[in-house]
């Protein structure tokens, strides 16, 4: 606890370890709990797939859960 999915467009390697670096550090600063504790994972969507396997699925139909919506915080 916590698992962190991270669900993107693609990147390079070295910009996806510096995200996992810096959100590893915020939870570690944040949430409270040791190292060993957290997972992180990154899932690439390619841009033409986006709104299909992620956009409309996941974003659109959960708009109760989204923190930050579009930007916008929701809380």
């Amino acid at each position: 606890m916590p698992y962190i999915r991270i669900k993107a467009y693609p990147k390079d390697e070295a910009v996806k370890q510096r995200v996992a670096e810096r959100v590893r550090d915020v939870f570690l600063e944040e949430w409270g709990c040791p190292l060993e504790a957290i997972s992180l994972s990154f899932e690439e969507v390619a841009p033409a797939e986006w709104e299909n396997t992620v956009q409309k699925p996941e974003i659109d139909a959960r708009p109760e859960i989204m923190m930050i919506h579009n930007g916008k915080k929701n809380f």
